[in-house]
């Protein structure tokens, strides 16, 4: 998939499960379309479905399953805690991968009109889709739910729908279709059958109450459990993490002598999310996403993969030496093999490595000398300043090829279902991205070699101002290496946005660092004249 959208409609019908799987197969039934998730829940009778796939497949899925729930679903029937407008009650569109927020816009706006035209449900648009400021806020547009619609929408003009008559579906009601940033849906169950416990915690901790910033809240009775729950939408976990809206409920629930039953996530969650909260709970220190068992077990695998496949290569090369920084002497060996990599990447960053070396080697010619006593500590930080780069360069040698070993990784995972498709063409993204990356940082580097030759130029040494030269040329290739192989990579990326920026970044650094090997070739070729 080249775009990819995360859909996450909700139904209303929690407790038929027969139900939710004929609207499950109406999504399954699109081709370019990935089931992620179905979650029914009995009280709230409600269920969310989560799926992602190709734009203009996810408006199909959305628009079939919503025409399926409309068959399946009696508003007039239904009965749960949740306030629904529609037998589907919302349809939000999530940008995922190389797909905007504005496409996003358009895919709702597309669906919306879709779904008024085919199954004469009136539809609103609501937070990055609205086209009015008041109907920004989902709970805005559900006020007075279902049965509060159907009493306006023909007569108070307020309640006009976006698309579609002003007219209930009889059994259908509305729905309400958007386009958002991601959210997690958390909710924090109370010991206490008494609902307005949950319902006077839940004002205070939203947002629109002068609570946390990224949190919707509402108070729900669980009665085939006793208890109440303060159900939350939490649309920015990074601005508000799940621990701190489960602290400020637990610190309110305090209050009214209420303890904390427990806590539940529908649907899907990010990774970082969780992290956050076992970081906060356990009080960790320096804590790295490194440090988790599946992250480093992942990690480690792969790099088994990478050194069994060197072992194979060196049993072919007769033992060759270990790797390429610890061999450097056999480098051009290795390039000349005729395998993918080491290649034009490994290369540059070799030549930016020679270039920072040959700038070390003009600084210890200078050190120590009278003429050059008033600059030597100048010269000192440069020498230190060019062993940094020329480690991170040789650094640079191997992680290229590595980078083009994870792109080759990634191309032989399995295609055969459209989950693994799915998979396979995001970590090719993702690889192709990091394999991008690695020249880039090749090239910045280098850019910072050569603005120290510069510098080296005029105060070092004057007998060894060629080998400046010539490391400054260096560099250049380096540059010049690392912007073929980021223009070579870019064209697999389907991201625009970092494309665009890749581009030109990579070109400000070219037309820098050719300026800067012009003018040291300038001086140069005026100074061998005299």
């Amino acid at each position: 998939m080249e775009k990819i959208v995360e859909c996450i409609p909700n139904f209303s019908e929690g407790r038929r499960s027969e139900v939710v799987e004929e609207i499950v197969k109406a999504i399954k039934s699109v081709s370019g379309v990935v089931l992620l998730d179905s979650e029914m829940d009995a009280n709230h009778n409600r269920s969310v479905i989560t799926f992602v796939g190709e734009p203009e497949a996810c408006v199909e899925a959305a628009v079939r399953a919503t025409g399926r729930a409309a068959e399946l679903i009696d508003l007039n029937q239904h009965k749960g805690e949740h306030p629904r407008l529609g037998a589907t009650d919302v349809v939000p569109f999530v940008p995922i991968s190389n797909v905007t927020m504005q496409d996003c816009v358009k895919l709702a706006r597309e669906a919306a009109r879709r779904i008024a035209q085919d199954y004469n449900i009136p539809v609103y648009l609501y937070e990055e889709a609205a086209t009015r400021p008041d109907r920004t806020n989902l709970a805005d547009i559900r006020k007075g739910e279902f049965e509060g619609l159907r009493d306006e929408i023909e007569t108070n003009p307020v309640r006009q729908p976006d698309f579609g008559q002003a007219k209930i579906h009889p059994t259908a009601g509305a729905t309400v279709v958007g386009a958002r940033y991601p959210l997690i849906a958390y909710n924090v169950n109370l010991a206490t059958s008494d609902v307005s416990v949950a319902k006077k915690i839940a004002k205070v901790i939203r947002f629109a109450g002068g609570g946390l910033r990224y949190v919707k809240a509402l108070g729900f009775e669980l009665k085939d459990r006793g208890i109440v729950q303060v159900s939350m939408n939490m649309v920015n976990y990074t601005g508000t993490p799940l621990f701190r809206a489960f602290e400020m409920v637990k610190r309110e629930a305090a209050r009214y002598g209420v303890n904390v039953v427990g806590s539940e996530i529908v649907g899907l969650v990010p990774q970082g999310a969780i992290n956050e909260s076992a970081d906060f709970y356990l009080q960790l220190e320096n804590f790295s996403p490194n440090q988790i068992l599946e992250n480093r077990l992942s990690s480690a695998l792969a790099e088994q993969a990478k050194e069994d496949r060197r072992e194979e290569k060196r049993q072919e090369t007769d033992g060759k030496e270990e790797s390429l920084t610890e061999s450097i002497g056999s480098f051009p060996d290795l390039v000349a093999e005729g395998s993918p990599a080491p290649g034009g990447g490994s290369v540059a960053a070799h030549s930016g490595m020679l270039a920072a070396a040959l700038g070390q080697m003009v600084c210890n010619l200078t050190v120590g000398k009278k003429k050059y006593a008033g600059v030597e500590d100048q010269i000192k930080d440069i020498l230190a300043q060019l062993e940094e780069l020329k480690t991170t360069l040789c650094q640079a040698i191997e992680e290229d090829a590595r980078s083009f070993d994870s792109v080759l990784e990634a191309m032989r995972l399995p295609k055969e279902s459209d989950a693994e498709r799915l998979a396979r063409e995001m970590a090719i993204q993702e690889a192709t991205k990091h394999a991008a990356a690695v020249p880039m940082r090749t090239a910045e580097q280098s850019l910072s070699v050569l603005e120290l030759l510069q510098e080296l130029f005029e105060i070092g040494n004057q007998n060894a101002i060629t080998d400046v030269s010539v490391g400054a040329s260096l560099a250049l290739t380096a540059i010049r290496g690392a912007y073929y192989n980021i223009l070579t990579n870019l064209t697999s990326i389907n991201d625009v946005e970092f494309v665009e920026g890749t581009n030109k970044k990579i070109g400000l650094i070219l037309n820098r660092s050719q300026e800067i090997v012009s003018e040291i070739e300038t001086s140069l070729l005026e100074r061998l004249k005299r």
